[in-house]
């Protein structure tokens, strides 16, 4: 695994609109940027978990069927089986490969597990025998850091740095609508005593630009993240993303759309500066690091191919700006 020089909001110097913050980090310089493996990821090659692999429990928190498993070495990984399982191997690549914190993830197209229940609560069409599970994310944060609290979108020390901006930019990039903050979380490091501030759920990515009427179109869809439009408006001080759109205004998920409409400030109105910023560093990736992000994740050649062109062409228009 690439180690990188961690960065807090103090010491973020180039930023000229950084706070000064004493421990929190939320980016990191990746080094060389063209160096990286983005088949593996942040975890490497070495980190790749390795059977026999034993089942734990089930997690019944959020959406996706999720349960917790120890490899051949002992370590815990959370499985997520899913729509959400293929998008998140590549959307955690991509942050990583951009010096923003992400968890080590690894996807299996089957997974052998022992003491696999006969049945489990949610997931259960993804086991196509005992003991055999089909299209599973494993994912484990690294160095051992533990989750510390959850951090918002609204109130963070970084709002309004470069790097926060970033961010923002990259979530629009891969269509990740389910920007919730309890899909954040803040991970104490007792390596550093630092704070690290990351976007640790990306499933809801490569689809939709926002919540549709079922999890298959706006998660992992090919056919619909290469259709979705991305940039909405260009002045000369800022950019807009059509991102993240509002869900179908129907009665029984009114609440949840009314949560959704007030996130939709996340892709608008962000400095054309730090646009440019993350552009150029978006642009140091390779076709071959895009692809392989993608091939990480489990996706047929030729969906490698459509969503590589439509993150090119992204990546281009921002660097037209």
């Amino acid at each position: 695994m690439l180690m990188c020089t961690q960065l807090s909001a103090q010491a973020m110097v180039s930023s000229p609109s950084a706070p000064a913050v004493n421990r929190a980090v939320l980016w990191k310089d990746p080094g060389d940027i063209r160096s990286l493996d983005l088949f593996y990821g942040p975890g490497g090659k070495k980190h790749v978990p390795q059977p026999p692999f034993q089942f734990v429990k089930e997690d019944l928190k959020g959406t996706s069927p999720k349960f917790d498993i120890t490899d051949g070495d002992g370590k815990k990984w959370r499985a997520k089986v899913g729509p959400e399982a293929r998008p998140e191997t590549v959307a955690s690549r991509l942050l990583w490969a951009m010096g923003y914190g992400a968890n080590e993830n690894y996807f299996f197209p089957d997974l052998k597990i022992d003491n696999l229940p006969a049945r489990l609560s949610r997931g259960q069409s993804f086991v196509s025998a005992p003991g055999d599970v089909n299209a599973v994310r494993l994912q484990r944060h690294p160095g051992g850091e533990k989750k510390a609290a959850v951090w918002h979108w609204r109130a963070n020390p970084f709002f309004g740095t470069r790097e926060f901006n970033g961010l923002r930019v990259m979530m629009a990039l891969i269509n990740n609508w389910d920007l919730k903050d309890e899909n954040n979380a803040i991970y104490d490091d007792p390596s550093s005593g630092r704070e690290l501030y990351e976007v640790t759920d990306v499933g809801a990515s490569f689809g939709k630009t926002g919540k549709s009427y079922t999890d298959a179109m706006s998660k992992g869809n090919v056919k619909e993240y290469t259709h979705s439009k991305f940039i909405s408006k260009i002045t000369p001080e800022y950019v807009s993303f059509n991102f993240p759109t509002h869900p179908p205004l129907i009665s029984f998920i009114f609440p949840f759309f009314w949560s959704q409409m007030h996130l939709r400030w996340i892709g608008r109105h962000i400095p054309r500066a730090d646009v440019q910023w993350i552009a150029s560093r978006l642009a140091q990736l390779s076709p071959k690091q895009i692809r392989d992000a993608l091939r990480a994740g489990g996706f047929q050649p030729a969906e490698v191919e459509a969503l590589a062109t439509t993150l090119e062409h992204r990546i281009a228009e921002l660097n037209h700006l």
